[in-house]
């Protein structure tokens, strides 16, 4: 199996900084996609970002700009440096991952979800 360890939430101020960190560990062959949902209290969640296996990245539209998605390969990890953070990113932020892992070609796999919160 495949786990991932999300760290860097918080409370800061709009405006302020977080960088979440996300370390895939396990069973793990390779690694394709890697990514960040949030899902907001009483909302659906949302892909906010994602870096395939070339470092081509997505954002939703509402953070273009002001986050910024990377990985280190040698590391498993993904990171999401946010920048100018407003009360509207308030969430619960998930790591995911695409793996192929001794069981499985590919599969998704998800971390336990690390509090973001925007106040003043």
């Amino acid at each position: 199996q495949v786990q991932l360890v999300e760290s860097g939430g918080g409370l800061v101020q709009p405006g302020g900084s977080l960088r979440l960190s996300c370390v895939a560990s396990g069973y793990i062959f390779s690694i394709y996609a890697m990514g960040w949902y949030r899902q907001a209290p009483g909302k659906q969640r949302e892909l906010v970002a994602a870096i395939g296996s070339t470092g081509s990245t997505n954002y939703t539209d509402s953070v273009k700009g002001r986050f910024t998605i990377s990985r280190d390969n040698a590391k498993n990890t993904v990171y999401l440096q946010m920048n100018s953070l407003k009360p509207d990113d308030t969430a619960v932020y998930y790591c995911t991952v695409d793996a192929r892992t001794i069981t499985t070609m590919k599969e998704q796999f998800w971390g336990q979800g690390t509090q973001v919160t925007v106040s003043s």
